[in-house]
């Protein structure tokens, strides 16, 4: 009879700081998956079994919760910064980028919700929920630099928290069970609310 290795089989051999790379890596690949279904409340646990490691792993990687959700969320903040930087970029454009984000992920709709997004504590007594929401929401408020950079004068969304609150609504809308479907509500939302929006894509640079 065939004998299959077990997962403690074939994970790799400890090696180093190659393990150590690959550990991180196969982490943040994990938390991506996780959060994007879940949301940033999502079980460490969860994330450290999806990965194939233990959780004493994902501590020495990121001391907490905060440091994941840095690790993962960031690259979506710095997309949308960086259509917002790009020479000839529009408010149109940049919604386009963020609400790709928005259809995305789970885990970028509660960034934008940080501040009003309850939370448990779990795994260990010091990984509190507030501390990622608290980081969380630094994070969104980058992203809200980056629109409100881009509003011109007379803009329906002028107001002093028109744009968030609008991409708070829109983002409320942003549920279903394929990306396809998300898109489409996200849109439907946006054109209720007689906003131009920009394609919804990834930033291409």
């Amino acid at each position: 009879m065939t004998q299959h290795p077990t997962a403690e089989e074939r994970r790799p051999a400890n090696d180093g700081p190659k393990a150590a790379a690959r550990n991180r890596a196969a982490l943040i690949a994990a938390a991506r998956e996780v959060y994007a279904e879940h949301g940033l409340d999502a079980p460490l646990s969860g994330i450290a079994r999806r990965a194939g490691v233990g959780q004493g792993v994902l501590y020495r990687h990121f001391p907490d919760r905060a440091a994941l959700a840095d690790a993962v969320l960031e690259e979506n903040v710095r997309e949308v910064e960086q259509a917002a930087a790009a020479a000839g970029a529009t408010l149109a454009g940049v919604l386009g980028v963020l609400t790709w984000h928005l259809t995305e992920s789970a885990a970028f709709i509660g960034l934008l919700h940080a501040d009003r997004t309850g939370g448990r504590t779990e795994d260990r007594t010091e990984d509190r929920t507030d501390g990622v929401h608290a980081h969380a929401s630094a994070l969104s408020e980058r992203v809200a630099r980056s629109l409100r950079g881009h509003l011109t004068v007379g803009h329906r969304l002028g107001g002093a928290d028109d744009l968030m609150l609008a991409v708070a609504m829109v983002s409320g809308a942003v549920t279903g069970p394929t990306r396809a479907e998300r898109e489409r509500r996200a849109l439907a939302a946006w054109r209720l609310l007689g906003v131009e929006l920009g394609a919804v894509r990834p930033f291409a640079g």
